[in-house]
């Protein structure tokens, strides 16, 4: 299979709808193809941010009842009445398509501040990374193999460190997609919990304070060091996640990539 086929093919292949044969062909190809997968990583994030419920609405049970009472109103006054009525009937039913309308437009405009569909964007990244077969794309603990990876796969060199000795080994890394950005995704263990980091170059306005979250289970820190943005998302306790946000505050060391 190729990229034109793969491209025709993924959304029935995100509803489940290929057969076996094509299912099989189009993962083993989104496995050999970068451009593919992210594709792929791409569609799921939107599919999980517009099943969040902060992104539909529906009007309000009294609003419903209401239009319903002028329509059996109306639909009871005798045919001249109707006959006189119609204008009037499209003006109120122009006036309730415009007032769902501006309730909708209300919902949005109230809907959840940016940093949160973030939040849930990044939960959507580690939910993908332990649901399928894609939690790394280099496998390694050694850094001077992960760090060169990344290398013309990305904008910026993201800092990759082992901290196996603090009892953080380094698990891998990916490519991954958040914020309409490509970001590198460092993947770590602590005892049976993986810990998805994800990085990507921290911008003159970002916030230096450090937050916290929990959300459907997971807990996420988010914050920025002197020259990254980082989120870690897993579902390791927060003391321990904090412990390990520490390691990433501080100053990278210079790595010296092993003599032969």
């Amino acid at each position: 299979m190729n990229c034109h086929e793969t491209q025709e093919l993924l959304h029935a292949y995100l509803d489940g709808e290929l057969d076996v044969v094509s299912d099989v062909a189009l993962a083993h190809h989104m496995d050999e193809c970068p451009e593919c997968a992210q594709a792929y990583q791409s569609q799921q994030a939107l599919r999980a941010a517009l099943r969040t419920s902060v992104l539909a609405f529906s009007p309000p049970e009294h609003l419903q009842q209401r239009i319903r009472s002028a329509v059996r109103r109306a639909s009871r006054t005798d045919t001249r009445a109707r006959v006189w009525a119609w204008p009037w009937l499209r003006v109120g039913a122009a006036f309730a398509a415009g007032v769902l309308l501006m309730w909708g437009v209300g919902s949005f405009r109230t809907g959840p501040a940016p940093d949160d569909l973030l939040t849930q964007e990044v939960i959507a990244g580690h939910t993908r990374s332990l649901m399928a077969t894609h939690l790394t794309d280099v496998t390694s603990s050694d850094q001077h193999t992960v760090k060169p990876w990344f290398e013309g796969k990305l904008p910026f060199a993201p800092p990759v460190q082992d901290w196996a000795a603090q009892g953080f080994p380094l698990v891998g890394g990916r490519l991954d997609y958040l914020g309409n950005r490509p970001v590198a995704a460092l993947v770590y263990q602590r005892r049976q919990h993986i810990m998805n980091l994800f990085l990507w170059p921290a911008t003159s306005d970002a916030a230096p304070e450090e937050t916290r979250r929990t959300r459907h289970g997971y807990n996420l820190i988010h914050g920025t060091t002197a020259d990254m943005a980082y989120w870690v998302v897993s579902n390791l306790n927060m003391d321990e996640l904090q412990e390990f946000v520490s390691l990433v505050q501080q100053p990278a060391l210079p790595s010296r990539a092993p003599q032969e």
